[in-house]
């Protein structure tokens, strides 16, 4: 079996399982939040039950309109936080956590081998970790609240082997960027992507969750990357929970994969995901004549402190160009806090960027920078589609945070090697 298997079938309490077959899976660890709680809410009590099974084992995470924005975000609010403390549930509240797919490994919520649901689409960020993640809809969640199980097919897998090591400014978003590129938006459809390969055992740990947190993107139920000392390194001191030995955690070598796609990324130089597709990709350096009104480096996809410490290394003693609102938004008050202490934040303020509080902000349309009809901006997030950051006639490109800074220091998309060359 692939590691996908081995924690579905210890979940479900079989010797094995195989792809297609239907599961009823144990689950370990369950999250909603302020936008997908409420309705999950709503449905558990329609469901008559008292008591969600297990307390211990649900996280509310208030992290997409925040701080309220409106009337009806705060009574939202109001009600994720009434809910956490009539069942005893852990509360991420606003200025105590973050964006739920960063507090969640951060706070010692993710453990390898574990199965992990979560009321989000990119809950398949936990993957990096080892772990079997997946989102669901809020009455799904509803239902696992109640019974603490939940009904799964077990996924065919593509494994995607990475060899070479990065250029300067070509990053894990690149390569997942170039992955979906070549798969296709609808490449991987209810398949697990498990990645492999020695770039990748090279990689951090937020390089991991980068690539986990952008399967979705082709359809995929899941990512994952095998545990191993880098995970456990990053676990230390967040968990009180005994880890689980990592070598029944990974794939047979005779496991069977639906195909294997092998990537060199010795020579791959930043890629940009064109709108409104994220499998509309072209190299940054083919896109320098498209200009910009705002640029952002944040959300759960690229808002760890080395996307952070890249960007500001680009815009250290730069300026961002006139017209460009710039905007970093950490993702977590731990990562702020990480970034503040290094000395990131005043770059950023002095580059001419708004450095805004822990919060996934404009990724989703929200609030604090959304864009109005006719405007362009590049982000660090993980969707373009159309009216998703604002406006049905605004236009999404999606890059890494390298590419994002030098593109608000010249106000066009902008290869970072090119600023790098310049100052040569």
């Amino acid at each position: 079996m692939n590691i996908t298997e081995k924690i579905l079938a210890k979940a479900s309490g079989k010797p094995s399982v195989s792809p297609g077959e239907i599961v009823d899976a144990n689950v370990d660890m369950i999250m909603v939040h302020d936008l997908t709680g409420p309705l999950a809410v709503e449905a558990f009590r329609r469901i008559g039950v008292e008591k969600v099974w297990d307390n211990q084992k649900a996280v509310i995470i208030l992290d997409h309109q925040v701080p309220a924005e409106s009337v009806k975000a705060a009574e939202l609010h109001k009600m994720m936080r009434q809910f956490a403390k009539e069942q005893g549930i852990r509360l991420y509240d606003v200025g105590k956590g973050g964006i739920c797919h960063q507090v969640m490994p951060e706070k010692g919520h993710v453990l390898p081998g574990t199965v992990i649901v979560g009321a989000d689409s990119h809950t398949c960020t936990y993957g990096a970790f080892g772990a079997f993640a997946t989102g669901i809809g809020s009455t799904e969640a509803a239902a696992v609240f109640a019974t603490g199980k939940i009904w799964l097919k077990v996924p065919s897998a593509i494994r995607v082997n990475v060899e070479g090591k990065f250029r300067k400014y070509t990053a894990p978003k690149d390569l997942i960027l170039h992955v979906i590129g070549k798969l296709g938006a609808g490449g991987a459809i209810y398949k697990c992507v498990e990645f492999r390969g020695p770039t990748i055992r090279a990689m951090s740990i937020a390089g991991r969750m980068t690539l986990c947190n952008m399967t979705v993107e082709m359809g995929a139920k899941n990512g994952i990357v095998e545990p191993d000392e880098t995970t456990r390194e990053f676990l230390k001191g967040r968990t009180t929970k005994m880890l689980p030995p990592f070598e029944s955690l990974i794939s047979d070598p005779d496991a069977t994969y639906e195909k294997t796609v092998h990537i060199d990324v010795t020579s791959l130089g930043p890629q940009v995901a064109c709108p409104s597709q994220v499998d509309n990709v072209k190299p940054a350096s083919e896109l320098s004549n498209v200009t910009l009104d705002q640029a952002f480096i944040g959300s759960c996809t690229n808002g760890r402190i080395e996307d952070l410490r890249v960007a500001a290394e680009i815009l250290k003693g730069k300026q961002v160009k006139d017209g460009v609102r710039t905007l970093v938004i950490p993702a977590s008050q731990e990562v702020y806090r990480q970034a503040l202490n290094e000395g990131l934040i005043e770059i950023f303020t002095d580059a001419g960027a708004l450095v805004c509080g822990s919060t996934c902000g404009p990724c989703l349309g929200g609030h604090i920078g959304l864009l109005a009809p006719g405007e362009i901006c590049v982000s660090t997030s993980n969707r373009n589609f159309i009216g998703r950051m604002g406006s049905t006639q605004a236009n999404v490109y999606l890059a890494s945070p390298a590419t994002v800074a030098a593109s608000a220091v010249t106000g066009r998309i902008t290869d970072p090697q090119e600023l790098e060359a310049s100052k040569a």
